[in-house]
């Protein structure tokens, strides 16, 4: 499967079903109290978030939020969906992996351009106070995405040390047959 077509596919993929669920949470959460499942491991409440994760920066000014978190931000998902396309060297490990952000990242940015600046928030899980913040599936993609970005990056690294080693170790067999 090439590139552009793996990209595509994820992004409207998440997007669409982040879309669909926060469609779902706004209608049918906004305004109710926290819903609780499984003995309260996973509640669903509706909220708005106007910062990053965990509300990081909600409290900036709203020109700067703006500028950090649509302008900036979409500035980043445009480049890193460039670079996933441009670069050469990536597996395909990797190149979902960095689909599933950069489909995370304009689920997050559709939610800050049409809902004045916030993102709808609506899934928390955990055991008794140990508990996340509360989430969305974009967000769930983000994560994922760099928790494989980071896997895939190490893996690279780990078969291309490999290799040098293999290939130095092949050199030096070739220098001791000569030497005889």
């Amino acid at each position: 499967m090439r590139k552009g077509t793996i990209l595509l596919t994820i992004v409207l993929t998440c997007v669409g079903c982040d879309q669909a669920t926060k469609y779902t949470a706004k209608h049918y959460l906004e305004g109710q109290s926290t819903l609780s499942y499984l003995g309260d491991m996973f509640r669903l409440g509706y909220a708005e978030n106007s910062g990053a994760f965990l509300s990081l920066g909600s409290n900036l000014p709203d020109v700067v939020r703006t500028l950090i978190f649509t302008g900036l931000a979409g500035l980043f998902l445009v480049f890193f969906a460039v670079y996933l396309l441009r670069n050469h060297t990536i597996n395909r490990l990797a190149m979902i992996a960095g689909s599933l952000i950069v489909a995370g990242g304009i689920g997050n940015l559709i939610d800050r351009i049409v809902n004045n600046g916030a993102v709808i928030d609506f899934l928390n899980v955990g055991i008794g106070s140990l508990r996340t913040g509360i989430f969305n599936v974009a967000d769930m993609s983000i994560m994922a995405g760099i928790f494989m970005f980071l896997f895939a990056t190490h893996k690279a690294e780990k078969e291309a040390k490999k290799a040098a080693a293999e290939e130095a170790k092949g050199d030096d067999h070739a220098e001791e047959g000569t030497e005889s």
